[in-house]
């Protein structure tokens, strides 16, 4: 038998579901988890500082604000760090004590309010989100570990479509939780949630099929010549200075920066536009205010479902497949933000249908730029994510500032066309740049060379595994 009928066979997909499906289901959870804890105080603190409750805390505007932005403080600082940590310790151990912290400090935080005050849940709220800066990155290192490129397109749009799912459910949950049981009940409920699944995950989830007590061993030969690989991934010193002079890398850079530019800008602003120009409170709607978002969680398993189909088939090359979601995730938001600024004052339906457009079809981004972070450099995915989630959450930070700059009458339909018109540029002209730049090809520095004799003469004897990589990279 030849060695090409023999590659054939090695790459024979398992029948039904697999570890890896199981894997996918676990982390699909685990963000939806994390996604609550992140957004439930946005919730929370409405009905935390409503005066008719028998507890609440009269704290003005500006506290508030402070209490809102004080996760961001933790997330932004170890973006870095925590991609480092990813590839040193595995993503299982960090997405983990993510989780894990998070469920205790949400447990914690009631009796905190009481006894520090807004100080005490500024604190949790930092350290929610130190801890949660481990999410992405360590996900980005699972998600390069478990799954086949084949496969790749559905099962990490469903792992990443849990956050937004996370935001739907909280939005959904918050009202009834507080309103039959009192705020402490969000809290509560979430803690419980993300510490069962943490017990979970601890048991059955695992840092690569190859160190899974699970698997079999056909599918861990799947996945395996799907990524190119043979055994245990090795451990590369980080390529610092090709990572940061890397173009396709940059251009990750600037479509993740314009992606969060624009996803906060609706996410932080909209609630107050709605209020106050078009006379719709959609922050005491929870159907309405989670309808951007359900339409969000069920648009990536239609995009990423199509991603799958058109690799398989070699309709597009892997390269143009990532530039077209992500197109239609950033260049779609555009119109519809445009759209959105010409609405008729007072028409809450024709808003709404173009904010729910505005979200959903961003889907188109995980399936776009996320996944070109794996495609250049598997090895280092984690700490691809970490360097483009530093800097694009620093957008995160500013979007909204610059918003409240250009918009000093919040009643004025024309400061607000303003803001959705930067969006929208911003939008179309950093996924230009990614079109123009990107690429899915794997970097010569995903495996850098060594001086070492061992690793030199390791390379020499896997040339079968440079013929599988190019044929899986190849555009």
């Amino acid at each position: 038998m030849g060695v090409a009928e023999e590659k054939e066979i090695v790459n024979v997909r398992p029948k039904g579901f697999g570890v890896r499906h199981a894997q996918t289901a676990l982390l699909f959870f685990g963000m939806l988890f994390a996604f609550t804890m992140r957004v439930n105080m946005s919730m929370a603190i409405v009905d935390m500082t409503d005066e008719r409750n028998e507890v609440y805390f009269a704290w003005p505007h500006s506290v508030q604000a402070v209490i809102l932005s004080s996760f961001f403080w933790g997330y932004v600082i170890l973006q870095v760090p925590a991609g480092m940590l990813a590839r040193r310790f595995g993503g299982k151990v960090l997405f983990t004590i993510s989780v894990s912290v998070n469920s205790l400090l949400s447990l914690l935080l009631p009796v905190g309010a009481a006894w520090g005050g807004w100080r005490l849940v500024c604190t949790c709220r930092v350290l929610q989100g130190l801890t949660q800066a481990f999410i992405y990155p360590s996900t980005h290192h699972l998600v390069s570990q478990w799954m086949p490129l084949q496969e790749k397109g559905f099962l990490a749009t469903f792992v990443y479509a849990g956050g937004q799912l996370g935001i739907a459910l909280q939005l959904l949950a918050s009202g009834f939780l507080a309103t039959s049981w009192g705020w402490q009940a969000i809290f509560y409920a979430n803690g419980t949630l993300g510490a069962l699944w943490s017990v979970t995950y601890m048991i059955f989830g695992a840092d690569s099929p190859e160190t899974s007590r699970f698997i079999s061993k056909e599918e861990v030969s799947y996945i395996q010549t799907s990524l190119g690989r043979d055994g245990e991934q090795k451990r590369y010193p980080t390529p610092w200075l090709k990572i940061m002079t890397s173009l396709p890398f940059w251009a990750v850079i600037v479509a993740h920066c314009g992606q969060n530019w624009g996803f906060f800008t609706l996410m932080t602003e909209m609630p107050t536009y709605m209020s106050k120009v078009l006379n719709v409170n959609l922050k005491n709607n929870g159907i309405l205010s989670s309808l951007p978002y359900l339409s969000m969680y069920l648009l990536s398993f239609v995009m990423g479902t199509m991603t799958d189909v058109i690799i398989r088939r070699n309709w597009l090359s892997v390269t143009n497949t990532r530039k077209f979601f992500n197109t239609i995730g950033l260049w779609g938001p555009a119109i519809a933000l445009i759209g959105l600024s010409y609405c008729p004052e007072g028409n809450m339906v024709y808003a709404v249908v173009m904010l729910t457009i505005a979200v959903g079809i961003n889907a188109g981004q995980y399936t776009g730029y996320m996944l070109v972070h794996i495609d250049l450099a598997p090895n280092f995915s984690a700490c691809l994510m970490g360097i483009t989630n530093f800097l694009a959450n620093i957008i995160s930070i500013i979007a909204p500032l610059v918003c409240g700059f250009i918009v000093q009458d919040e009643t004025e339909p024309s400061e607000w066309r303003k803001v959705f018109f930067v969006a929208a540029g911003v939008y179309f002209f950093t996924n230009l740049f990614f079109v123009l730049f990107s690429t899915s090809v794997r970097q010569p520095w995903n495996e850098p060379k060594e001086t070492d004799v061992e690793m030199k003469a390791a390379e020499i004897k896997e040339p079968e595994k440079s013929k599988l990589e190019a044929k899986w990279s190849r555009r």
